[in-house]
């Protein structure tokens, strides 16, 4: 089972963060995230659409702001 992590961004958007791929095999993984990523995907409690993040497969212990951080980015990049 996966496990989620909730996160607020600077906005004060709280997100909630999951593991997409969890309960699959390591080479599933590696090939639709990438080798050693993961993929994650973090859905607003309200006024903003759900992101994909990439992020390194240890992305469970990322400091919270760094995980906001990537939020952030995404979101910002989805808008152009």
């Amino acid at each position: 089972m996966s496990e989620q992590r909730d996160v607020t961004t600077r906005d004060g958007t709280a997100w909630t963060c999951i593991e997409a791929l969890a309960d699959m095999p390591e080479a599933a993984k590696d090939k639709l995230a990438g080798e050693g990523r993961r993929a994650v995907v973090c859905t607003p409690s309200g006024g903003a659409h759900s992101v994909r993040l990439s992020p390194a497969e240890d992305w469970q212990a990322m400091p919270e702001a760094d995980l906001a951080a990537a939020i952030e980015v995404t979101l910002a990049r989805d808008q152009r």
